[in-house]
């Protein structure tokens, strides 16, 4: 299993906005792939930074589904997310892989 998780620092002006976009629209159709088994979305309660710290979070069963969403999906979502909140975030992304 592997998780992908993509932490995002949010302008706090942006933050209700980019939130409600998130739940309603980007992780539906991220999930909509068909790639992922289930996702989570936190909130950084400590985070250091500047702005609002989140983590979207996707489990999958394969490393082949993951590289699938990587080619096919990935670059056109995230297109979507830097047009709609250009200037107003900050996004990193990791892969881990379970140990157990």
């Amino acid at each position: 299993m592997y998780l992908y998780n993509v932490t995002l620092i949010v302008d706090e002006a942006a933050e209700q906005e980019w939130l409600e976009w998130m739940q309603d629209v980007h992780i539906p159709l991220v999930m909509a792939t068909g790639k992922f088994l289930s996702n989570k979305l936190l909130k950084v309660v400590d985070s250091p930074n500047e702005g609002v710290t989140y983590c979207a979070q996707y489990l999958s069963e394969t490393m082949a589904e993951y590289d699938e969403y990587q080619a096919v999906y990935a670059p056109a979502l995230q297109q979507e997310l830097n047009d709609k909140f250009k200037d107003r975030y900050v996004a990193f992304r990791t892969l881990m892989e379970y140990v157990d």
